[in-house]
């Protein structure tokens, strides 16, 4: 597949010129900055996974159009005060993905473990010392499974279950211990967000013991 060149996407130019002229033009879109965004951000991320799992081919067309502008939206804002514009967005990014892909872009070997090496790059780029760092502020269950993943590929040395289950019985499972939670009179939510922040205890605990014993 050939690459995409700058001159076959003339929409997204007018799409550039389009957020450039709201900015100017439109008091609502003058007066926004990252942080009054935030919440649109997320609801429109939200709305593209809908879209994903709803399997509609014009529904996801929509609500990535959506997240476009919101990405849009950002750089226009930092262009507007001369801090950085949608070119240093791509470029970082581009370079992002070159330096992490020597095996598609170097004479680099494919790596056996694709998604560990992913990981072990960015610790080493970022100067991560934790299998925590750089995990962002997500919902409790999404965090969770951020954090168990993380503690896996870094081979933290923690025992977490490792037996197999199905999707469905995965979505059964959890639904079933909500509805357990919510019959109790417990709030699930942040019962799964103690059970996070229990887990990070034991995730530094085992990082900080692992790093002793190599001194040793």
């Amino acid at each position: 597949m050939a690459e995409p060149m700058a001159d076959q996407h003339p929409e997204l130019m007018r799409l550039i010129g389009v957020m450039a002229r709201l900015r100017r033009d439109c008091p609502w879109d003058a007066e926004q900055t990252h942080r009054s965004l935030v919440t649109y951000l997320i609801e429109e991320t939200a709305e593209v996974v809908e879209a994903i799992e709803d399997g509609e081919d014009p529904h996801l067309v929509e609500e990535l159009g959506d997240l476009l502008l919101q990405v849009l939206f950002h750089a226009q804002i930092a262009a507007d005060e001369g801090r950085f514009d949608l070119e240093d967005v791509a470029h970082g990014i581009a370079d992002k993905l070159v330096a992490r892909h020597p095996h598609v872009f170097a004479s680099g070997e494919v790596p056996g473990d694709l998604d560990a090496t992913w990981e072990a790059r960015k610790r080493a780029e970022k100067g991560r010392t934790s299998a925590l760092d750089g995990i962002p502020p997500l919902n409790a269950l999404a965090r969770s499974m951020k954090v168990i993943r993380r503690t896996r590929k870094l081979a933290v040395p923690l025992e977490l279950p490792r037996q197999p289950i199905s999707a469905e019985a995965t979505g059964a499972g959890i639904l079933e211990l909500v509805a357990r939670a919510e019959a109790s009179g417990l709030d699930a939510d942040q019962a799964v967000r103690d059970a996070v922040r229990a887990l990070e205890q034991a995730v530094v605990a085992a990082e900080q013991a692992q790093g002793s014993d190599a001194t040793l």
